[in-house]
């Protein structure tokens, strides 16, 4: 009479959507593994948390069996915020993400903390990560709008009792 083989399908796992694994048993010489993968490849399986089991066989055609569980977290829905149009006034403009715990954006700017932002559209990409450590992108457009060059006209010198006009150019309505 042979003894079973200690079959080892490995420590269970969690880590983020989208990534790889490789699960390979131990302890025997021939691994056949459920859910349709093989033993020592790489491979991607889907969020939420699923039982993986191997059965090993030895030299003998003994078999038994082992499990090992893989938890993958859904990344964070990452949101930015809308896209921006403003006026190049001066003004501080703040954009805030959504959707994770915290939040690295691009171009120096902080989750939250007014800026002076750029002439022009600039995009700003900002990283968000949960709790799991899992991280997640999103962008939004700010649309920086050069400030129109308004001119009043020449300068006037007229009597009292007399009409002048005066007449505006360099942007579409006046006040």
């Amino acid at each position: 009479v042979n003894p079973l083989p200690t079959v080892n399908a490995g420590a269970d796992q969690s880590f983020c959507e989208g990534n790889s694994t490789i699960l390979s048993g131990t302890g025997a010489n021939t691994y056949s593994w459920d859910n349709g993968i093989s033993n020592g490849d790489s491979f991607i399986p889907p969020s939420g948390t699923e039982l993986y089991t191997v059965t090993g066989t030895d030299s003998n055609g003994c078999s038994n069996t082992d499990a090992v569980v893989l938890t993958v977290y859904e990344l964070p829905n990452v949101f930015a915020g809308s896209n921006q149009e403003v006026c190049n006034n001066g003004d501080l403009i703040t954009v805030s993400a959504s959707g994770a715990e915290t939040y690295q954006w691009t171009n120096g700017i902080t989750d939250g903390v007014g800026f002076l932002p750029n002439l022009g559209i600039t995009t700003y990409s900002v990283t968000g990560t949960d709790a799991n450590g899992c991280e997640n992108t999103d962008d939004v457009v700010v649309f920086v709008n050069a400030l129109p060059t308004v001119d009043a006209g020449d300068d006037q010198t007229f009597c009292e009792g007399t009409s002048t006009s005066v007449n505006g150019s360099g942007a579409t309505s006046y006040i």
